[in-house]
């Protein structure tokens, strides 16, 4: 593999779908489609790619001798050897200083949140990964980030229940990708000893809870920001988007039940139920938010 290869590997292109969490507060207020809107939440997602990738070079090469150890993440490039440490950390310092410049351009308090995130994704990296619980949560606060960008670029303000609908389904996620994780790591040693040190402290059990708590108050929450969102609306599409909602939020658990939620934009992409939920939802919601009928 040649180095410009294994650069652009490394940046997990792929993850970027997380990023578009940015456009999920412009639409809920149903000013997704105004053309300056549209063009802040886009540069929000440029931003937010350029900066995630900056941190998962970061996280590579400070896993590296850990990540030899994993059965899938021993291919990634610094850890193969493809990249080199030094290779990866110039380019991460490049790759953020690109992604706060578009940021602080785009506006200000995107700014802050994109270096929020920097932030708590580099402490992680370094510090706090092997912590259980509190690696949990930020981890879901990465997700939660990602959904409060689209609102910081445009300068919309945030519902409460979308604050808590985001904050609960990125723990639902966070919980189902360690899950996934730590049933992966056991059947592929035939042990239960864990690669990542915060695995240490968490059974299967304990995070089946957390995310079947966090599961149920995503739904609740996102039911009442549904009927925030299209209560005037004739035709009820917004509590109609809960349906698909719903139904997605089920399936999902059924690939996270099965140990396939360690990456959460690959488990969704490869599966099709999931992508027809997710068209509903964005179609109904949409309809709901922007007061057809």
């Amino acid at each position: 593999m040649s180095t410009a290869r294994a650069f652009v590997v490394a940046l997990r292109p792929r993850q970027w779908a997380k990023n578009l969490l940015v456009v999920v507060a412009p639409l809920g207020a149903a000013r997704l489609f105004e053309v300056p809107v549209l063009i802040a939440t886009a540069l929000a997602f440029v931003a937010f790619c350029l900066v995630a990738s900056a941190t998962y070079l970061v996280n590579d090469v400070v896993d590296r001798d850990r990540d030899r150890a994993h059965p899938t993440k021993s291919t990634r490039p610094v850890a193969s050897g493809a990249l080199s440490p030094r290779a990866a950390i110039i380019g991460a310092v490049v790759l953020a200083i690109a992604g706060l410049a578009i940021a602080f351009a785009t506006s200000i308090p995107l700014g802050w949140v994109i270096v929020a995130y920097l932030l708590v994704t580099v402490a992680y990296s370094l510090f706090l990964k092997h912590a259980p619980v509190l690696e949990l949560a930020l981890l879901a606060l990465g997700f939660l980030l990602r959904a409060v960008a689209g609102g910081a670029a445009s300068d919309i303000p945030l519902s409460e229940w979308f604050l808590l609908v985001a904050g609960f389904g990125s723990l639902f996620m966070a919980a189902g990708k360690r899950y996934a994780e730590l049933v992966r790591v056991g059947e592929s040693t035939g042990e239960a000893v864990p690669v990542r040190g915060s695995l240490a402290g968490y059974s299967p059990t304990y995070l089946r809870f957390v995310w079947t708590v966090s599961a149920g108050i995503t739904v609740t929450t996102y039911c009442l920001w549904a009927v925030e969102v299209g209560g005037g609306t004739s035709i009820p599409w917004a509590m109609l988007s809960i349906i698909p909602f719903a139904l997605g939020i089920l399936r999902y658990a059924v690939d996270v039940d099965a140990g396939r939620g360690e990456s959460p934009e690959e488990a969704v992409l490869a599966d099709y139920s999931l992508a027809v939920f997710a068209l509903a939802w964005a179609v109904l919601f949409g309809l709901g938010a922007l007061g057809v009928g």
